[in-house]
């Protein structure tokens, strides 16, 4: 499914270098890249991104971290859920280019606020101390965990309690939900940088299990048939007897409460027709169970109110 016409795709693999390049600069300590220019999305200049900005540039650069099925490059070209879905939205709020920087998943709020993109477009979970650092639009996708496996599952994991009695090596993706339930469940784990970094950790031995979220997971096992892993049944993590409910939405700088306003505005009519909403993200593997239904708002998830 093509999401970029061949220009736009070219673009995004020019963006994607610069963003990775220069997060790699701040991840060593720098602030602005050594150019002086602070980044790549709209925002540069700093101060408050307003809708009309965008549609004066007739474009909304967003960060992604390279997750399947949320945000991806297939063949030069991004794609996935959240980029089918910032599409819908974006244009229907006057808005024609979506063009996409990539990034390791830790380091997305980061390059957001230093100006590098204008959002963050990766489903990222909805969680109190994220909140601190930058807004989210309402929920657009509800997820829950799994576990990949080597093929047969040989310790028998089911879910996150199963590997902490198990006492086995865990991957988790860095800056990713599972890797603070790794932390608070006081689990070894090991981080990695990608799902595919995940996956072979699992297959060289490196780890005994890769937790993400389940519709990631099967994605990628899906998409390699031929690969000696497995895909547990999707769970809600417990941590302190307390269900781990997540969501995942887009991610804006502090300052852009108008264009968080604008966006959420249109979420909600997506996301309040079931029929609409599947036609846009369906084709991703997303279902009716991950469609938020409104019961769970980004004010309680900042909260911790779950």
């Amino acid at each position: 499914m093509s999401m970029t016409s061949p220009a736009r795709s070219r673009r995004i693999s020019t963006l994607a270098l610069l963003g990775a390049t220069a997060l790699t600069l701040a991840a060593c300590g720098g602030g602005d890249d050594p150019s002086g220019e602070s980044g790549s999305g709209s925002s540069a200049s700093g101060g408050e991104l307003t809708l009309e900005d965008l549609q004066e540039a007739g474009e909304v650069v967003v960060g992604f971290a390279g997750e399947a099925p949320y945000s991806f490059e297939q063949d030069g070209e991004l794609t996935g859920a959240t980029v089918a879905l910032h599409e819908a939205i974006w244009e229907e709020l006057g808005v024609d280019v979506v063009t996409g920087v990539e990034a390791q998943f830790g380091q997305l709020i980061q390059g957001l606020n230093a100006g590098r993109f204008d959002v963050v477009a990766a489903g990222m979970s909805i969680l109190p101390e994220r909140c601190e650092q930058a807004i989210f639009s309402e929920p657009e996708f509800m997820y829950t965990t799994a576990l990949m496996v080597p093929e047969g599952n040989p310790d028998g994991l089911t879910d996150m309690d199963s590997i902490a009695d198990a006492g086995v090596n865990m991957a988790a993706m860095t800056g990713a939900i599972e890797e603070t339930y790794a932390t608070d469940l006081g689990l070894n784990a090991m981080t990695v940088g990608t799902p595919q970094d995940g996956m072979d950790a699992v297959v060289n031995g490196r780890a005994d299990v890769f937790a993400l979220t389940g519709i990631s997971l099967n994605w990628m096992a899906d998409n390699n048939p031929d690969t000696p892993v497995e895909v547990t049944e999707s769970f809600v993590a417990t941590i302190d007897g307390v269900d781990q409910v997540g969501a995942g939405g887009t991610v804006f700088r502090n300052a852009d409460t108008e264009l968080r306003d604008a966006y959420n505005e249109v979420l909600e009519e997506i996301v309040s027709d079931e029929d609409r909403y599947l036609e846009i993200v369906g084709d991703f593997g997303f279902t009716a169970e991950e469609r938020p239904t409104g019961d769970l708002t980004t004010e309680q998830l900042c909260a911790g109110d779950i």
